[in-house]
């Protein structure tokens, strides 16, 4: 069997955000290809992972690879080139409520590219189909459902054609059948476009319907990684709480803010 390349890799990465040890050690790979959930409780340090592989922050100690490149030792012109190689879809979809959807979408190619207006217009719409929002361009913002922000949101996220693509909490406050049809576009992105996914969630009906890999963080640390079938059937109890959303276990949701702050700093 070929081995699999290494797209994007963490080695010990601390964190600390004033007295609060947000990232305690933390070592992840991700594969070319795969669509791989980082998933846990609150607090738990995911977005701030996220915010690391996307070199928002540099770690107090410890490294992170991009195909190939360390990420501390880039300088804004190298991240800026780098960063050119992957989208990011926003928790709230970000989008500009001052500019439709087609200016939302296309704005990336404007500030990257010198391509002509028709080949702008022409990806446009391409992306658009693809989230299925073709014929919505000339939309504002706040005529768009939470959903339809999030699917303008994912075709700003794709019109480069990135490599990889970042999703934080892609379908947080959604219904769940406008949750299925986010999972649905994640799946066919990585099956028709060949993309990597990193996707930060704690929604357990979404990473079971989109992961190929799964990795769970609990204080600051991985607690564990594996595909579904691993988590599903693990014998790890606090991995087995959250996976079955049981309210009594290792993992205590009631302490006290001074136990919390205990807990963090351990």
């Amino acid at each position: 069997m070929a081995e699999k390349e290494v797209i994007i890799e963490l080695k010990d990465v601390h964190k600390t955000f004033g007295s609060r040890n947000v990232l305690r050690g933390v070592s992840l790979q991700v594969y070319k290809g795969e669509t791989l959930v980082i998933m846990g409780g609150s607090g738990c340090g995911k977005s701030t992972v996220l915010r690391h592989m996307v070199g928002s922050i540099r770690p107090d100690s410890g490294s992170v690879f991009m195909k190939g490149h360390n990420l501390s030792e880039l300088n804004e012109d190298g991240l800026d080139k780098l960063r050119k190689k992957f989208g990011i879809l926003f928790q709230s979809g970000a989008l500009l409520d001052s500019l439709n959807v087609k200016e939302n979408v296309s704005m990336p190619l404007r500030e990257h590219t010198k391509l002509d207006e028709n080949i702008i217009n022409i990806m446009v719409k391409m992306k658009l189909e693809l989230v299925g929002l073709r014929g919505f361009e000339d939309l504002m913002p706040a005529q768009l459902s939470g959903g339809m922000k999030k699917r303008v949101g994912l075709a700003r996220a794709i019109v480069m054609d990135p490599e990889i693509i970042f999703y934080d909490e892609p379908t947080a406050g959604l219904d769940p059948i406008v949750a299925g049809v986010i999972d649905k576009l994640i799946i066919d992105l990585r099956t028709k476009l060949q993309i990597t996914s990193v996707v930060v969630t704690h929604d357990m009906n979404s990473v079971f319907r989109i992961a190929d890999r799964i990795a769970m963080l609990h204080e600051g640390k991985i607690l564990q990684v594996g595909t579904k079938a691993e988590f599903r059937n693990t014998p790890d109890p606090m991995a087995k709480q959250f996976v079955n959303g049981e309210p009594e276990g290792p993992i205590n949701f009631f302490m006290s803010s001074d136990d919390y702050l205990e807990e963090l700093t351990k």
